[in-house]
């Protein structure tokens, strides 16, 4: 440990992102659901420990090894926004964890929210909130 700091200092330290409950303590990103299955399915489907691929310092599961296989291809196409924080909490200028029910697909990018009575708050304004969550989200994710 360093010199002088509590191991609760050197955690929050961090960037959020790193330590946030969006991933499982098996370090599961969005709670082992697949992200490509939002777009193919439609809705949220959880992965399969079969079907894994590590992306971004997080394990990501999938339902199938098609759509890890797609994931492994494009990342970015299919990973959700902030990290896989709440849009909402990153258009407010901080983090939260997520339902991987609460879910929107708007532009082609995945968002995520921490429930779906603050997904209909962040749905009232959807462009004004991706405005103020890509602003704010370089701050969050670097700690400063």
């Amino acid at each position: 440990m360093a010199a002088g700091l509590t191991a609760a200092a050197l955690i929050s330290a961090r960037p959020a992102w790193a330590i946030d409950p969006v991933f499982t303590k098996g370090g599961l990103a969005i709670r082992g659901f697949d992200p490509v299955a939002y777009f193919t399915e439609g809705t949220p489907v959880e992965g399969k420990p079969l079907f894994t691929h590590r992306h971004d310092g997080a394990l990501w599961q999938f339902a199938s090894a098609a759509n890890r296989d797609a994931f492994a291809a494009d990342p970015e196409r299919y990973a959700p926004q902030y990290g896989g924080y709440c849009a909402w909490a990153v258009s407010q200028g901080y983090t939260a964890s997520i339902d991987p029910e609460a879910w929107r697909i708007e532009d082609g990018k995945l968002y995520l929210n921490y429930s779906k009575s603050v997904q209909r708050r962040w749905e009232r304004d959807i462009p004004g909130n991706i405005v103020k969550a890509d602003s704010n989200w370089p701050d969050i994710k670097t700690g400063g």
